[in-house]
């Protein structure tokens, strides 16, 4: 990972404690590509359903397709990571 990347994900990370929807999503998008970070598909869920919740509509539509590949297990998890996400913030 380049110095840009861990930068770039600072920088979400940071964004997202802020509840900003977009870098949410962004972080969604990172974790389902694997960019900068392990690809995982119950953190791209996670940030994708916390996204969703903030209005966003590609969020929604990204988690479906995360969801897709996922296994009922792992939809719950995630689910629960953005719960527990979310009393937190």
């Amino acid at each position: 990972m380049g110095m840009v990347d861990k930068k770039y994900l600072e920088n979400r990370l940071q964004a997202a404690e802020s509840g900003k929807a977009e870098a949410l999503y962004d972080l969604g998008l990172l974790y389902s590509i694997g960019h900068g970070v392990e690809q995982d598909n119950v953190e791209a869920h996670k940030w994708f359903n916390l996204a969703a919740m903030r209005g966003m509509l590609s969020a929604q539509i990204d988690r479906a397709e995360v969801a897709d590949a996922m296994s009922t297990g792992e939809i719950s998890e995630a689910q629960r990571k953005a719960r527990e996400w979310m009393v937190a913030h």
